[in-house]
């Protein structure tokens, strides 16, 4: 038997994987140990954008830095940044509305990698990792221990990552489309 590849159940998908030898507790507890790590992360760095909090430089500043770096007006940047990083980072730490989460986290890496492209690897290399991270969360789902788990909105499998990952890609190009007309 096969796993569903158009969305189903987390219990169906770990009923499946038991089945086919797979530990899926152990699968449940990583993407827990993965979603809390990476979402709280990701939500941190919304919060130095945004309040300074955890040696961060505030709203002001990080809406200096978005000017200087092309997001004009930086205000807007700034702010869009802070709350997509902060929202999709605690949506993915609860595993709530996972996939459109990994899309707002995934959309935003979009724009923290042409941001930091050019300055060489050792620059984008952690946002890069942040989209890859958020990409895996969308195909696999949030596992048993989050708040999508049993509800009726839970959505995972392939179908659900493709839509997530192209609506970062559409959400994240936007972005740039709006950085330069404005």
């Amino acid at each position: 038997m096969t796993a569903p590849t158009t969305g189903g159940t987390s219990s169906t998908r770990s009923l499946l994987a038991a089945r086919e030898g797979v530990d899926a507790t152990a699968t449940d507890i990583g993407l827990l140990i993965a979603r809390v790590g990476f979402g709280g992360l990701f939500a941190v760095h919304g919060t130095q954008k945004l309040f300074g909090w955890f040696n961060g430089y505030g709203l002001e500043a990080t809406n200096a830095g978005f000017d200087q770096m092309g997001y004009n007006p930086g205000a807007f940047f700034g702010t869009l940044a802070g709350l997509s990083e902060l929202v999709g980072g605690l949506l993915l730490l609860l595993g709530l509305f996972t996939p459109l989460a990994a899309a707002i986290v995934l959309g935003t890496t979009v724009n923290i990698l042409n941001a930091t492209w050019s300055d060489g690897f050792a620059m984008w290399e952690m946002g890069a990792l942040f989209a890859l991270a958020a990409a895996a969360l969308a195909f696999t789902g949030p596992g048993r221990f989050s708040l999508d788990h049993g509800r009726p909105w839970a959505r995972q499998g392939v179908v659900w990552g493709i839509a997530a990952v192209a609506l970062a890609i559409v959400a994240g190009v936007l972005t740039l489309i709006l950085k330069a007309v404005l």
